[in-house]
């Protein structure tokens, strides 16, 4: 098995594709405004480092790093339900890590919603730690904020 994680692009029908999954899996698991996803436009921004995993050539994982005033974002992290097990979601965010320090940033934070115990594990085995609301997000008790110290 071949593993690369590189930059993509959020149009990529592949990278579509997965995007889809998860905006899909989000609004069964979550009401509207506990969504704080982003847009296939907006994860095309200056400010957005997109990647993919890509396994023997297929995009079957992508994570976005998304650059604040003093501190950088997790955001758009997916792995195809079918690729899971294979340490995707680990290498997305190693890469994660390197390109962020790459860009001076010193902390990444995320959010992520809480019924999500197998993304919570993933993020806590990574070195994240919880903490509140950060940026715009509103307090929410179905929203878990995380950051982990670069």
């Amino acid at each position: 098995m071949s593993v690369v994680i590189e930059k993509g692009d959020p149009r990529d029908p592949a990278a579509t594709s997965l995007l889809q999954q998860s905006h899909a899996l989000m609004q069964e698991k979550f009401p509207a405004e506990s969504n704080h996803y982003l847009s296939i436009d907006d994860l095309c921004t200056p400010d957005i480092h997109f990647f993919v995993a890509r396994v023997d050539g297929e995009i079957l994982g992508c994570a976005a790093l998304a650059i604040k005033a003093g501190y950088a974002e997790l955001k758009s992290m997916f792995v195809d339900p079918a690729a899971r097990g294979n340490n995707l979601g680990k290498r997305l965010l190693d890469h994660i890590d390197d390109v962020a320090c790459s860009l001076d940033q010193t902390v990444i934070r995320l959010e992520t919603g809480d019924t999500l115990k197998a993304a919570h594990r993933l993020y806590e085995n990574h070195g994240y730690v919880y903490r509140g609301a950060f940026g715009s997000y509103p307090e929410d008790p179905i929203s878990l904020f995380m950051e982990k110290t670069l």
